[in-house]
């Protein structure tokens, strides 16, 4: 991250975006850039290397999607999809092409603030030394394949330990169903979505406080799920 303000690059097409989204941001602490269509902001990308990107899926010039697949093959940081687009496919497919979270519009500010934050966090972590990743009173500790709760070891089995590690590898971003399943079952298994309704409930037993509302795997209806770490 940025030694000084942390840079957000918003691309977005619409000059009522900017116009609030700029000063919430200023007021947030970070630093805001701004671009007007998707080919300026993959120079804004190449150009600024910002901390993290919002960006828009319904551009002038290019669809949004392609510009997040195009960022992605030089750069690594966290983008977050702005679109008024409410199907569920597009999300995913935002989500599956390397995007680390997405609001609707309209939306709150409030609301972007908070998923940037846990946007930058997640990537501060993937750049931190390995270490214990916990989340209230569950500790997963990656090296020793080891899963805690309050301090007890919890016995999990191989492929709900997969599950798990692979959700709180994450820290916060959005896994879809087609992203959890290839990587822990295979390509063969990419629809196989029962598997994980399966697997993730075993793990709330075993983990939630209160499995019927978890705190900790949390599902986004349609899309998939998140973990939350501490």
């Amino acid at each position: 991250m940025s030694a000084l303000r942390p840079r957000i690059l918003v691309i977005d097409d619409e000059p009522q975006i900017h116009r609030f989204l700029g000063p919430a941001l200023d007021a947030a602490g970070y630093d805001p850039l701004r671009a007007d269509g998707g080919q300026e902001g993959l120079r804004g990308i190449a150009l600024w290397s910002p901390d993290a990107v919002v960006l828009d899926l319904g551009l002038p010039d290019m669809d949004g999607k392609a510009v997040l697949e195009k960022a992605r093959a030089f750069y690594d940081g966290p983008i977050l999809i702005l679109s008024a687009r409410d199907r569920e496919i597009e999300k995913i497919e935002a989500l599956d092409r390397g995007a680390n979270d997405y609001v609707e519009k309209p939306f709150g500010v409030g609301e972007l603030l908070a998923r940037l934050r846990v946007a930058l966090r997640q990537r501060a972590a993937t750049q931190a030394p390995v270490g214990p990743i916990r989340a209230g009173a569950v500790e997963l500790d990656l090296e020793k394949r080891l899963v805690t709760r309050d301090g007890a070891v919890v016995k999990v089995s191989p492929r709900e330990y997969e599950v798990l590690a692979r959700l709180a590898m994450g820290r916060g971003k959005v896994l879809t169903h087609k992203e959890l399943l290839t990587s822990v079952w295979g390509p063969a298994h990419m629809h196989d979505t029962q598997y994980l309704r399966v697997f993730v409930g075993q793990l709330r037993q075993k983990l939630e406080a209160d499995p019927a509302h978890p705190k900790i795997l949390l599902t986004e209806p349609g899309v998939g799920y998140r973990f939350i770490a501490d």
